[in-house]
């Protein structure tokens, strides 16, 4: 729910305390602002009898910041950067802006990539920062407008939309199995794979294949990318989402059994704090999305 304006302080008095509380001095904070020492001293009190709260203790000319006012000074201060940061960006790209994204590195180097530059081309004037993000985060405290994620559709706060089940298979190097008389039964004995964040993908293989899973452990990885690896070189079978080993198995450089069935091991969302719904950038890239997907 939306805080009332009536607890909203003007930002003429916000910004000299900003400023005071930056600078540790009241001349110099006026010199910043262009304003007199008297105009900053005004607005200072003003504030605090608008907050009902000491900002300042004050020894003799000097102004000391009181235990609250540091609090305040810390979150007022990146709201006036954001604010500042937003006029910026505004001025500078009146017709896009700056869209903020938080993804999955395989996800984002095997699947967005590729697709990105179609849409920076159909929208010029929108900037893209990308930033990968192995787990959800809080939104509140970090700077994105969306994040691609995997999982399930439960991230607490947001809107989101669904791009796509991730179905995998299993991929092995040729030297390591013949593709063509390896049963799905086999590959219960060779060495396993596995990914930190996917720690039932082969217990849900296994079951969908009728095969008891071994019960020894394997070597385990933290990204799909170094699993990969690992299975291009015959470590052992990884469990990989097809649209990151298509071109590798066409190419011979992997392998996968003759008739296998891929299993869903969940699905990527793309999810956006309920407050940023309505921003334009992301507007557009919801609706380009729409298009690949």
């Amino acid at each position: 729910m939306p805080v009332p304006r009536r607890f909203l302080p003007p930002l003429s008095m916000l910004t000299a305390f900003e400023a005071v509380a930056r600078l540790g001095s009241v001349t110099e904070a006026a010199a910043e602002l262009d304003l007199t020492q008297g105009a900053v001293s005004r607005q200072i009190s003003k504030l605090e009898e608008h907050l009902g709260v000491a900002l300042f203790v004050r020894q003799r000319k000097r102004l000391i910041l009181t235990s609250a006012g540091t609090a305040y000074a810390t979150e007022i201060r990146d709201a006036i950067s954001r604010i500042a940061n937003a006029t910026v960006r505004l001025q500078s790209n009146p017709e896009g802006g700056t869209l903020e994204l938080a993804l999955l590195p395989a996800f984002g180097t095997h699947w967005l990539a590729p697709r990105l530059p179609a849409f920076l081309s159909a929208h010029p004037g929108i900037a893209v920062n990308l930033a990968t993000r192995m787990a959800p985060f809080d939104f509140a405290q970090d700077r994105f407008h969306a994040a691609i994620h995997f999982g399930s559709d439960d991230w607490a706060g947001t809107g989101s939309m669904h791009l796509m089940n991730e179905d995998v298979v299993p991929v092995f190097s040729p030297n390591l199995a013949d593709p063509k008389t390896l049963k799905a039964g086999d590959i219960a004995r060779l060495p396993l794979l596995h990914l930190e964040t996917r720690p039932k993908s082969w217990a849900r293989w296994f079951a969908r294949h009728d095969v008891a899973a071994p019960s020894q452990a394997g070597m385990g990885f933290d990204q799909f990318a170094t699993m990969l690896k690992a299975a291009s070189f015959g470590i052992g079978v990884a469990l990989m989402p097809r649209y990151l080993v298509d071109q590798d198995l066409r190419e011979g450089k992997l392998a996968t059994l003759a008739n296998t069935e891929m299993t869903n091991s969940g699905a990527y969302f793309l999810v956006w704090p309920e407050s940023h719904a309505d921003y334009p950038p992301l507007q557009a890239f919801r609706a380009w999305l729409t298009t690949q997907i």
